[in-house]
Parts: C-alpha cells; structure tokens; sequence
C-alpha cells in the first residue's frame, strides 16, 4: 500500500489546493492507499510525496491534478 503526503504553505492559503488534490486521489485511488496526509509548512510550499519520494512540486511543476494523478498512479498501480 501506499502513503501520499502533501505538504502546503498555510499562510499562503494553500489548503484549498491541498484538500482538492487529497479528494482527487482519494476519488481516483480510493483503498488503494493507506494515507493521503495533509502536512502544514510555511514559505511557499505544496509539494506531494509519495512513500517519502517527492513526485511533485509547485516551484517546478504547473498546477494541474491530472498530471498529480498521473505521477502517483505508477505507486499504486492500476
């Protein structure tokens, strides 16, 4: 199984972007996961990470869940 981390700055306001990706993999990969975890940072972050790998990052990647769910398919397989 499979631990998703995702990291957002809260002074930023991202917890809407955050809480959006949650529900799309949760929709997406459902029990497939043991956790889709919400981490609170600061200084402009929101990155997502699978099993302690970072797999996306808002400095260099746009935002787009499509391609989010696309990165972490291949941990959880199809």
């Amino acid at each position: 199984m499979t631990d998703v981390e995702i990291e957002y700055c809260v002074p930023c306001g991202f917890l809407g972007r955050a809480e959006e990706i949650q529900h799309h993999l949760l929709q997406q990969f459902g029990q497939r996961l043991d956790r889709v975890a919400l981490v609170t940072g600061d200084h402009g972050v929101l990155t997502v990470s699978v099993d302690g790998e970072r797999i996306w990052d808002k400095s260099e990647d746009e935002y787009d869940p499509d391609l989010i769910l696309r990165r972490v398919r291949p941990h959880v397989g199809t």
